[in-house]
C-alpha cells in the first residue's frame, strides 16, 4: 500500500476541488453554477468524493482513524464511541456505486485506490486486535450505522465483499450480528433492522425474518401519500424520506424475490420517482433549499432520494438526466464549498453552509456528517450514461421563475 504522503499527493482532490477558506465568500444567484458539460461535472464530483474519502479511508486503512479524526459534538453529548463507525459507514454508503464500477472508470478517477483502502478499512474496523475496531454493540446507535455499512456492501458486492478476505468477512458478520440485541423504536429505525437482515441474506447467514419483515410491513402502513412516508405513523417536516426511508426501502425490496413484496416493490419505485420530482423542484439555482427539520447538517445528503432515482434510472419523465445532474451539482457546490465547511486537515465541520455548530443536535458529531456522500450515488453510472453525457439544461425552479411555460405538477395517487 502507498504511504500516506504518496496517497495524498496522487489524490485528485488536490486539483479538482475548490477548498473552503476562512474569509467570507460572496454568494451570487448562480454561485459556482454547474457546467453544462457532463465531463466537467463528473470531474468535479470525483474531486468531492476524493476529498470526503481521503482522510477517513486513509487513516482507517493505516489503523489511525481514532487517533487522527477530530470529534466535534455538543458539550456533554458523548458521541465518541459512535462517531468512527458513522464516518466509515456513511461515507461508503454514498461512494459504494462508484467503487463498484472502479474497474470500468478511468484510472485518473482514483476509484480503484479508494476501493482498496475501503477493504483495508473493513479489516481495521472489525479486527479484534485493531486500535480502530469499531463499536457494534454498546448503546443503540450501532444499529443505525451497521445498517448504512450493510447498505454500502449491498451496493458494492464485488468490491466490498467478494474481494474481501474470508477472515474479514467472518469478522464483519460477527460484528454486525451484535446489533440484533438493539430493538428499533417506531420510526425510520425499523428499516435499519431490515437492512441488516438483508445483508445477512446476501452473506448466506441465517435471517431473522421478523426483524427483516417488520420494517417493511410498518412502512407499507406508514405511507401518507404523494411519495411521502411518515417517520413512524406521523409526518415529520424533515429530509428523512431521503436520508433513510426511500433508499432503504428500494434497496431492501429490490433484493427480495418473494411474491408478497412484488406490489410494494412496484409501488415504492413509483413513489421514489415522485419523491425525486419533489426534490428536484426544491433546489434553487444557487443550490440552496429549505433548511427544514432535524439532521440538516447532513448537507447534500438530503438529496439521497434524487441521487438514488438517477442511479436507478427512475427519474420522472419531466426531469431529464442532465437536469438532475445540474440540480445535484448545484446542491453539492452550495453545501460543500461554503467557507469553513472543512477544517485545516480536511475533516468536515458541523453545518449546512459553512461551520454552524448550533445546527448540530445532541446526536450530531463529525462522523455522521459524512452522509453527505449519498448525493454522489450517480458516480456509479458510466460516463456514457445520459446522466453524464447530456447537456445540463435548466432545472424546474429556473424554468418556472423565468416566466417560461412548463407543465403543471400533479400528486401521485398510488
Amino acid at each position: 500500500m502507498s504511504t500516506r504522503r504518496q496517497f495524498v499527493k496522487s489524490a485528485v482532490v488536490a486539483t479538482s476541488v475548490i477548498a473552503g477558506s476562512d474569509s467570507p465568500a460572496k454568494v451570487t444567484t448562480l454561485q459556482s453554477s454547474p457546467s453544462p458539460l457532463g465531463a466537467e461535472d463528473r470531474k468535479y464530483w470525483v474531486g468531492i468524493a476524493a476529498r470526503l474519502a481521503s482522510p477517513v479511508l486513509d487513516a482507517l486503512a493505516h489503523r489511525r482513524l481514532k487517533a487522527e479524526m477530530p470529534v466535534e459534538q455538543r458539550r456533554g453529548a458523548e458521541r465518541t464511541s459512535y462517531t468512527y463507525l458513522e464516518a466509515f459507514a456513511r461515507l461508503l454508503c454514498g461512494i459504494a456505486p462508484w467503487l463498484e464500477n472502479s474497474a470500468h472508470v478511468t484510472d485518473d478517477e482514483g476509484a480503484q485506490r479508494f476501493a482498496e483502502l475501503a477493504r483495508e478499512g473493513l479489516n481495521a474496523a472489525s479486527d479484534f486486535s485493531s486500535p480502530d475496531r469499531m463499536n457494534f454493540s454498546e448503546g443503540a446507535q450501532p444499529l443505525v450505522d451497521a445498517a448504512f455499512l450493510a447498505e454500502a456492501i449491498l451496493r458494492a458486492p464485488v468490491e466490498l465483499w467478494h474481494k474481501v478476505a474470508a477472515r474479514v468477512q467472518r469478522n464483519l458478520i460477527e460484528a454486525i450480528k451484535q446489533t440484533r440485541s438493539i430493538q428499533p423504536p417506531e420510526s425510520n429505525w425499523q428499516l435499519f433492522a431490515t437492512m441488516i437482515e438483508m445483508f445477512f441474506q446476501f452473506a448466506g447467514e441465517q435471517v431473522d425474518r421478523t426483524r427483516l419483515e417488520t420494517g417493511l410491513q410498518k412502512y407499507r402502513n406508514w405511507y401518507l401519500g404523494d411519495g411521502v412516508y411518515g417517520d413512524g405513523p406521523e409526518f415529520h417536516w424533515d429530509y428523512y424520506n431521503s436520508f433513510v426511508i426511500h433508499p432503504m426501502l428500494v434497496d431492501a425490496l429490490s433484493a427480495l424475490s418473494e411474491s408478497q413484496w412484488t406490489e410494494f416493490r412496484e409501488r415504492e419505485l413509483l413513489r421514489l420517482t415522485r419523491w425525486a420530482a419533489i426534490q428536484e423542484r426544491l433546489i434553487a439555482p444557487d443550490g440552496s433549499y429549505p433548511a427544514i427539520g432535524r439532521s440538516i447538517t447532513y448537507r447534500c445528503g438530503a438529496f439521497h432520494g434524487l441521487a438514488l432515482a438517477a442511479l436507478k434510472h427512475a427519474l420522472p419523465a419531466e426531469v431529464k438526466p442532465g437536469q438532475a445532474r445540474r440540480a445535484l451539482t448545484a446542491v453539492i457546490r452550495r453545501t460543500l464549498e461554503s467557507p469553513n465547511t472543512w477544517d485545516a486537515k480536511g475533516w468536515l465541520l458541523t453545518g449546512l453552509a459553512g461551520h454552524q455548530p448550533s445546527l448540530g443536535e445532541r446526536y450530531i458529531s463529525t462522523g455522521n456528517l459524512y452522509l453527505c456522500s449519498a448525493a454522489l450515488l450517480p458516480l456509479g453510472l458510466p460516463s456514457t450514461d445520459a446522466f453524464w453525457s447530456e447537456s445540463s439544461g435548466v432545472t424546474t425552479w429556473e424554468t418556472a421563475w423565468s416566466g417560461r411555460d412548463l407543465p403543471a405538477d400533479h400528486a401521485l395517487d398510488t
